[in-house]
């Protein structure tokens, strides 16, 4: 009796997690030169969130690093100037570009 009452908390439990939201796989980091600079993407806003959009962004930020932030998630504040911060939608357009 105990198993079947363990069993069928477990499955509750299952039942009410929310899916994951899908992440755009992260590009290859250090494609620049390390430091930040998104002035020139924001005519990138409304395109696709994807793994190929990741690396273009990267590329031409100068940024070290990529992290993509989706939706209705918490994120550090600390500031790193070779961080390229891309925000995406539910359905994976990309609404916000920044450095930090």
């Amino acid at each position: 009796m105990r198993i079947l009452v363990a069993l069928s908390m477990a499955s509750m439990a299952v039942a009410c997690t929310t899916p994951a939201m899908e992440t755009p796989q992260d590009p290859p980091q250090v494609m620049g030169d390390g430091v930040c600079d998104a002035s020139g993407l924001q005519g990138h806003i409304g395109h696709k969130a994807t793994a190929e959009s990741g690396a273009i962004l990267l590329n031409e930020s100068g940024a070290a690093k990529l992290r993509w932030i989706p939706p209705d998630s918490a994120v550090t504040m600390d500031y790193r100037k070779d961080r390229l911060n891309v925000s995406y939608d539910r359905e994976m357009t990309i609404t916000k570009i920044s450095c930090g």
